[in-house]
């Protein structure tokens, strides 16, 4: 994806994933595919975690609810989703030092411990 103009370059995250010892990663990008989402739901297993992702449709409410249009599931052993949380973590700090804090409209559990 080629930025607009006044659009800074995306920066990757820090990869923390396992490569082995001593060795790069290659990343094949030429068979990726972006997919917009405003929505996510994570649900899980002991031997695996499942993250949908969605566009939700608030504009076609019937009968008082609002349509989410599922368009991905990833599936993540445990590890994977602990390194993805950690990378996650680690992007959201830059992001907010950045850009400014984002709201979410209530504490998250870190915040609410702050504030004890």
């Amino acid at each position: 994806m080629t930025p607009l103009p006044n659009e800074e370059s995306p920066k990757p995250a820090a990869n923390t994933g396992h490569t082995g010892k001593g060795q790069g990663v290659r990343w094949e990008v030429a068979d990726v595919k972006a997919t917009y989402a405003n929505v996510c739901n994570v649900t899980s297993t002991r031997e695996e975690v499942v993250i949908d992702f969605g566009v939700y449709h608030p504009w076609e409410r019937k009968s008082g609810a609002g349509r989410v249009q599922l368009t991905n599931r990833i599936v993540l052993s445990p590890y994977a989703i602990k390194r993805l949380g950690l990378m996650l973590n680690t992007l959201t700090q830059e992001y907010e030092s950045r850009y400014g804090k984002l709201d979410l409209g209530f504490a998250s559990a870190d915040e609410d411990s702050q504030r004890r």
